[in-house]
């Protein structure tokens, strides 16, 4: 499991950790049953704070993307396709409510923020299917 973290991105570090889980999780780079670094190891790699690995696996564990097991550890939990499909368009519809408060602060048009989002979405599709 790679995890790479910045110290300037103003994300803090264990949403860093979840969202760079999550990705794998849902990209198959990390299948179900697959086991995690222990929160500790996991730690030391990083050179952060058990606190904040802890967060974090407490966080995918109640999202549903692992389960801990007491004594063996934490592993990637079987998702279910629908329920990965929900968590991620209740992320996406927090995003867009912060960019229309954005555009209703700045007088941007709904048409003006749908090229915006669709010139966005055609680049990023783009470069994945290279």
């Amino acid at each position: 499991m790679d995890i790479i973290i910045s110290n300037s991105s103003g994300v803090p570090i264990y949403e860093q950790i979840e969202e760079q889980v999550k990705s794998q999780i849902m990209t198959g780079e990390l299948k179900e049953g697959d086991a995690l670094p222990s929160m500790r190891v996991l730690a030391k790699d990083l050179k952060i704070s058990i606190i904040t690995t802890k967060r974090a696996y407490e966080d995918l564990e109640r999202d549903g993307y692992i389960e801990s097991v007491v004594g063996k550890g934490s592993f990637v939990k079987g998702m279910n396709g629908d329920l990965v499909k929900e968590n991620m368009l209740y992320a996406i519809e927090e995003f867009l409510d912060k960019a229309v408060d954005k555009a209703l602060l700045g007088k941007v048009t709904l048409e003006e923020m749908q090229e915006i989002l669709s010139l966005l979405y055609e680049e990023k599709k783009d470069g994945r299917d290279k």
